[in-house]
């Protein structure tokens, strides 16, 4: 069984890689295992909108990395403001 392309070990690795780079960009502190979360949620919630938007990026873990990372940099931003509006 694989994920785009990934198998289950190196999408693991590969999405921690994506979450600690989204990390290091968007400049928010969080752990290894919330690293590798955001990496593989973020690659899954970006290749749904690129394939509802009936784009392909591409299989392997080149395409994973680039789409996990653009995932989690999404997801981090998303929280963000949800969280900003609780303040006042």
């Amino acid at each position: 069984m694989d994920v785009n392309g990934v198998g289950w070990i190196a999408a693991i690795i590969v999405g921690g890689l994506a979450g600690w780079l989204a990390e290091q960009v968007m400049k928010s502190d969080m752990g290894l295992l919330m690293n590798i979360i955001l990496g593989i949620v973020g690659a899954i919630v970006l290749n749904a909108i690129l394939a509802a938007l009936g784009i392909s990026f591409g299989a392997g873990w080149i395409a994973y990395l680039i789409t996990g990372f653009i995932g989690a940099c999404l997801l981090i931003f998303i929280f963000r403001a949800f969280r900003g509006r609780g303040r006042v």
